[in-house]
Parts: structure tokens; C-alpha cells; sequence
């Protein structure tokens, strides 16, 4: 069966990945990522396009990019994913992978938009305790860096840290260890998924629209000046 994996460029969508292969239920033949149009990063996370290209070229995943504007009202976003799913259709595709965890009204949400579509919603990681989650991730040879932290949930230290065993032991009490609240989002720079790791380093830190960011830059890159704007959040689609 064929499948895109909806990828946001974190842990979650990348142990989705990995977790997919090991089964073979599935031929992933592509990746669904969001990226707002004016900052040419993945929305919500932060995280550049050439970091995220860098990531499919590693997993071998063709890029199936939705181009959204800042900001971005729902019907827009909506009318766009809408046009992804009818040419995926065409395509042959018949499901779509998420890696949300227990999230029950994004759950229902993705369900309802796929309905009548052709398109089947997966959620391979659904229900997974996440305490054991993200050990799994760590011990599975994840190496992930949070790109962006809810300023209310976690102080602006945290992004740029490295999501591992020392990282959960700091998280303050009520932060779930895998962000499925909102707490954090992360960048996956290495994975089981990947053919090789990317080269990274962690530049400008900045704190906007109550989010805490943390820039990740491919290392060929770290002496050239930037040109995708100050990493920002698209609230309106926060869906994706």
C-alpha cells in the first residue's frame, strides 16, 4: 500500500518512519510537510527547508511541500491540503501516516478531512506511553535537538538541547517527556532512518509569539548569512 508520512521534521515523525519500515505494512513514497512561505521553514517548528530537504535526502523520501502564507487562516490551509490529497489520490496513494500520540481531537480532525477522500489515516504510535516513548527514541540512536519551546511550559534554555536521558530528567513536572502538548517541538539530525547524519550546528537563539527557538543550521552554511527570516510560528496551522 502506498503511503505519504506526514513529516514535521521531529522525533515523533521520524520514529513514525522507522517504526513503518520495521513493519513493512507500508511504501512510504513520500513526506507531507507545511512550510510557511515568507520564513521558508517547516511551520510551527522552525526548522529551515534545507534542513528539512537535508532530512528526505537522508531518509529517501521525495518532498511533497504545502506552501502556506504567515498568517494563515484555516480555510486557506485547508483548500491546500485539500489539493495535495486529490494528486496524491491520482498518484496511486492510498494512506497518509501521522505520528500523533494521544492527542484525540487532532486525531479526529485529520480523520474528518480524510473522509471521503480515498485517503486512510495511519497513527502507528497512538496510545504508546510516552514516558517509554521517548526512552525508545533515545535508545533506538535518535540524535534530536528541540528547535522551539512553549515559553509557558519551559524556560528559552531548553531549545537547542539535545533530546536525551539528561534532557527528560529536567523536564519539569506535567511536560509530557515526548512535547505531545505543545511543550516542544524538535529536529531530528540523525536516525536508523537516515543514510547519513546531517551535519549540523545550533546558531541564533530568539524568542517571539511566546515560543522560544533555537536555529538549526547545516554546517556548509554557518559563515553564510541568513535568508529565511527569524523562525516563527503560523498559529492558524497548527494542525500540520
Amino acid at each position: 500500500m502506498k503511503a505519504l508520512i506526514a513529516w514535521s521534521s521531529g522525533k515523533d515523525s521520524a520514529f513514525t518512519l522507522y517504526e513503518v519500515r520495521r513493519s513493512g505494512a507500508y511504501n512510504v513514497v513520500g513526506a507531507l510537510t507545511t512550510v510557511t512561505g515568507e520564513f521558508d521553514r517547516v511551520s510551527i517548528h522552525g526548522v529551515r527547508r534545507d534542513v528539512l530537504l537535508a532530512q528526505l535526502a537522508a531518509a529517501g523520501l521525495p518532498p511533497h511541500i504545502v506552501e502556506i502564507p504567515y498568517p494563515c487562516p484555516n480555510e486557506v490551509y485547508e483548500a491546500r491540503m485539500g489539493e495535495v490529497v486529490a494528486c496524491a489520490v491520482q498518484d496511486g496513494i492510498t494512506h497518509i501516516i501521522f505520528g500523533d500520540l494521544f492527542l484525540a481531537d487532532v486525531r479526529a480532525y485529520r480523520e474528518e478531512k480524510l473522509k471521503g477522500t480515498g485517503i486512510t489515516p495511519v497513527f502507528p504510535l497512538w496510545g504508546r506511553p510516552t514516558p517509554q516513548l521517548a526512552q525508545d527514541m533515545i535508545a533506538a540512536g535518535f540524535e534530536t535537538y528541540l528547535a522551539a519551546v512553549d515559553l509557558k511550559k519551559l524556560p528559552a534554555s531548553f531549545a537547542g538541547r539535545r533530546f536525551d536521558a539528561s534532557l527528560l530528567n529536567d523536564l519539569p513536572e506535567g511536560v509530557d517527556p515526548c512535547g505531545e502538548n505543545g511543550e516542544f517541538h524538535t529536529c531530528v539530525v540523525n536516525a536508523p532512518v537516515f543514510s547519513r547524519r546531517l551535519d549540523v550546528t545550533l546558531g541564533e537563539r530568539v524568542e517571539r509569539d511566546g515560543l522560544g527557538y533555537c536555529d538549526i543550521v547545516l554546517a556548509d552554511q554557518r559563515m553564510m548569512p541568513s535568508s529565511s527570516g527569524s523562525p516563527t510560528i503560523a498559529a492558524s496551522a497548527i494542525r500540520t
